[in-house]
């Protein structure tokens, strides 16, 4: 098993540039399947998560090419399979897209309940909530979630009883063929949502709306194939944010959209750092002490929970207490034990975090419990004095493009190592 290596205390300092969006790439590629031509798609960022859908895709009969690394090509047209394999789906979250793309497309679909991070209950019942709503029967047995088409299917009014992203998105795919209007109200505002509604309106859909509380969706008949372009990553782009100002560095990330970030970017500048903000670049230069500072996750466009563990991270450090409130999930905090491993004052309660901040951090041994959990290491570990060992890094391959080469080339010294299979028994 891999591990990543890393001698804390330097700052990180030049350019590095950001990654296209993995939470919009794992759902355009599922919306492929609802296109009458092949499809270019550009910019995706090369993780693990991303190799599992093309997989998929593969699967279930697509012809996927790659043209260059962060291009393929993908043509769906011919002959498809409705179920996605179990062992494939297992892993990834959102491989639930897979069931609005393959019902717009084959009015059925099978696909394993989804996996993904341990970071608390995430139920599918605003999945299966529109789905019924368009007119369909659902079915969850052992582990599989079943959803098919009753007779014709047509357009529905639904709100949400909570607001999600999966499932805004999902109604997205299942209703962009559907005929008549879908109207869906209490939807989640992401920019990766707005990314997948431009992706299908780009192919000839007619989605309005994305971005606000209320998407209209008028079902259409025939999307054709096109070349699209994911937008950049915001957890990233915040993740070297968050790293700048942990190690007192100064780094400029292109490649961006500033706007997506106007929340990290006010908690950044609170807590101490410089933010500077240019048309498709941002650049943050960290102070000599970092600041306290309140923070609580919101659905876009507020603070998003994605940069929670980061930013717990970032405030072990901060000269007095801050508190963080996770309004999202029930079980975010699991990491917090391992940067009490480096040395952080960090007490729990809940979903409430009470953070008092230490003059260093330490290096240590320590685990990743999930995606950006592993980043918040990343960070911590950058910041701290001495060495740090950070185990199971498959979690952060899954949301991370080359995250070793660019910190690298910030002046980071981190390297890949190497667990032997000796020593992982013996720790079991």
């Amino acid at each position: 098993m891999d591990k990543f290596v890393i001698k804390g205390g330097t700052k990180l300092l030049g350019r590095v540039r950001a990654s296209g969006a993995k939470n919009a790439a794992v759902a355009v590629l599922p919306a492929v399947l609802i296109a009458d031509g092949p499809c270019i798609i550009e910019n995706l960022p090369m993780v693990s998560d991303v190799a599992v859908i093309l997989d998929i895709l593969t699967v279930l009969g697509a012809d996927v090419q790659f043209i260059d690394k962060c291009s393929v090509r993908i043509d769906a047209t011919g002959a498809l399979s409705g179920k996605v394999p179990v062992d494939m789906a297992r892993g990834i979250r959102a491989a639930y897209y897979f069931l609005g793309a393959l019902l717009s497309r084959e009015r059925r679909a099978s696909v394993p309940m989804p996996g993904g991070d341990d970071i608390g209950p995430r139920p599918i019942d605003q999945h299966l909530k529109i789905f019924t709503a368009l007119g369909c029967e659902c079915d969850v047995e052992y582990g599989i979630v079943s959803v098919k088409a009753k007779g014709e299917l047509s357009g529905a009014r639904v709100f949400f009883d909570i607001v999600t992203v999966g499932a805004t998105i999902n109604a997205m795919l299942a209703a962009v063929k559907t005929p008549g209007q879908t109207t869906l109200e209490n939807v989640a505002k992401e920019p990766h949502i707005v990314d997948v509604a431009n992706f299908l309106n780009s192919l000839g859909a007619d989605i309005r709306g994305a971005g606000t509380d209320v998407i209209k969706i008028r079902g259409v008949d025939y999307l054709h194939g096109g070349t699209y372009s994911i937008i950049p990553d915001q957890i990233e782009t915040g993740t070297f944010m968050a790293a700048a100002a942990a190690t007192g560095g100064d780094v400029l990330i292109t490649g961006v959209i500033p706007k997506h970030l106007e929340s990290v970017t006010d908690k950044i500048r609170m807590i101490g750092a410089t933010v500077e903000e240019y048309d498709d670049s941002i650049r943050v230069k960290g102070a000599s002490g970092i600041k306290p500072t309140n923070i609580k996750t919101m659905p876009y466009p507020g603070f998003p929970t994605d940069m929670q563990p980061l930013m717990t991270a970032l405030l072990s450090r901060a000269k007095g207490t801050s508190v963080v409130t996770e309004s999202i999930w029930d079980s975010r905090f699991k990491y917090v034990e391992e940067l009490r491993r480096m040395g952080a004052n960090i007490q729990v309660d809940g979903k409430v975090a009470i953070i008092e901040g230490v003059s260093r951090l330490t290096g240590a041994s320590v685990r990743v419990p999930d995606i950006r959990a592993g980043a918040a290491l990343i960070i911590a570990a950058l910041a701290a004095y001495g060495d740090s060992e950070i185990e199971d890094i498959c979690h952060i391959e899954r949301g991370y493009e080359d995250i070793v080469e660019k910190l690298k080339g910030l002046g980071a010294d981190i390297e890949r190592g190497y667990i032997p299979e000796e020593t992982l028994m013996q720790a079991f």
